[in-house]
């Protein structure tokens, strides 16, 4: 296994959650571009429409703000991942590579137009004021959630340590939503954390992947081994609702359980744009058994890493179809601390398959859970149940058994 890997100058989001926005060590070279002048006819329209909404248009703009918009839909309307980055945006983006951000320290789940909350980060402004698994949020500073988006949501909750935000949710069988006034701080994100389910077998949660995150598995790893008293039988990997981060983090971990092979390839315009991973060797349970917990939440990093423990045969996939976020994002530089955050890369796992649009499904898939569950706690989370129940089965010693696919 490699220690830390510094080679893939790259950058995977989520899927918007924001609080798993991340980049990675050395991607910031700043690139010129070689780009050739605008056509004619093209340069004139941009010139007309200009004029046109300056004179036109209800309210005065001047020429600096309308060409701010012009950037910001040019590189928007590429793909629903790119974008321009003003240089708080950037701070923040960078700040959150590094497993911190200033909000409000919840982790959530994004599914059907709602964000939904998995758990408050103990000892957070979130988990002071109240807030509880399973509240569905509804409203940012009186900005509903559903029309705003997620991405657009998730920022309203970040902000300025010591600053207000309000907060309005759903929960459970109340008549009215509730609305909490929370005041922002910094949160140390910690994105794994571990328990024994029974005698043998461990649990293992990654909520993102950000540039703490190997540390913090091989962490969790030591005191499960160390909780159960010798080697671990089978562990649980859970990457449901794991909207990604991190590039390298995630190639990280799935070489984390891997003794070799093709862990993830790239194909883009540019040199850095194309690339591929191969396994180091070192398998930190030593070749126990392995079942990953997925869903419509995981994403990007988190597909990465099922996607490579699938393909080689090393784990057993239980859940639901993933989200299907097969490209690459870099960070790239522009003048005056500004920066564009452009989709650079397509990804494909080991296997040679694109899982854009398209998901990861598992080999065992679970039915919807009827109502929020707080993930990794057996008495209410029937998935953990069933991915246990699959470790202790006569089934699971003939799977995870690492297949030989090519290596590059």
């Amino acid at each position: 296994m490699n220690p830390r890997r510094t080679t893939v100058l790259a950058l995977v989001l989520g899927m918007g959650v924001g609080f798993a926005l991340a980049t990675t060590s050395g991607v910031l070279a700043l690139r010129k571009p070689d780009g050739a002048d605008l056509p004619s006819q093209d340069a004139r329209l941009m010139a007309e429409v200009i004029g046109r909404v300056k004179e036109e248009y209800v309210d005065p703009v001047d020429d600096h703000e309308l060409m701010q918009h012009a950037i910001r839909g040019m590189v928007a309307n590429l793909d629903a991942h790119s974008s321009f980055l003003e240089e708080d945006e950037l701070e923040d983006l960078m700040l959150s590579s590094e497993g911190n951000y200033s909000g409000i320290g919840i982790e959530v789940s994004y599914e059907d137009g709602l964000i939904v909350v998995v758990a408050p980060i103990e000892g957070s402004p979130a988990e002071r004021a109240g807030l509880r698994t399973g509240d569905v949020i509804v409203a940012i500073d009186s900005h509903a959630v559903r029309p705003a988006g997620l991405g657009a949501s998730v920022n309203r909750m970040r902000g300025e340590p010591g600053t207000v935000v309000r907060v309005t949710v759903e929960r459970g069988a109340l008549a009215e939503p509730v609305e909490y006034a929370i005041t922002r701080a910094r949160i140390d994100v910690h994105s794994v954390r571990q328990a024994m389910l029974a005698p043998g077998y461990g649990y293992l949660r990654i909520s993102q992947f950000s540039e703490t995150t190997l540390d913090d598995l091989e962490a969790g790893i030591e005191r499960l081994v160390e909780a159960s008293g010798g080697p671990l039988t089978g562990l649980v990997l859970d990457l449901r609702g794991n909207p990604g981060g991190v590039l390298d983090a995630g190639v990280d971990v799935a070489d984390a359980f891997l003794e070799r092979g093709l862990i993830v390839s790239a194909t883009g315009q540019g040199p850095d744009a194309r690339f591929s991973v191969e396994a180091a060797p070192g398998d930190l349970l030593d070749g126990a058994r392995l079942a990953v917990l997925v869903n419509g939440g995981s994403a990007s990093a988190a597909e990465i890493v099922a996607g490579a423990l699938h393909d080689h045969g090393r784990a057993t996939l239980l859940g639901r179809t993933t989200f299907g976020k097969g490209s690459v994002q870099t960070i790239l530089p522009l003048s005056d601390g500004r920066a564009i955050k452009l989709t650079t890369s397509r990804y494909y796992t080991p296997s040679g398959v694109s899982i854009h649009e398209r998901g990861i499904e598992p080999d065992i898939e679970l039915p919807r859970p009827e109502e929020v569950i707080a993930y990794g706690d057996l008495a209410v989370d029937a998935e953990l149940r069933a991915a246990l129940d699959w470790l202790r089965s006569p089934a699971s010693r003939l799977a995870g058994k690492a297949s030989e696919l090519p290596s590059t």
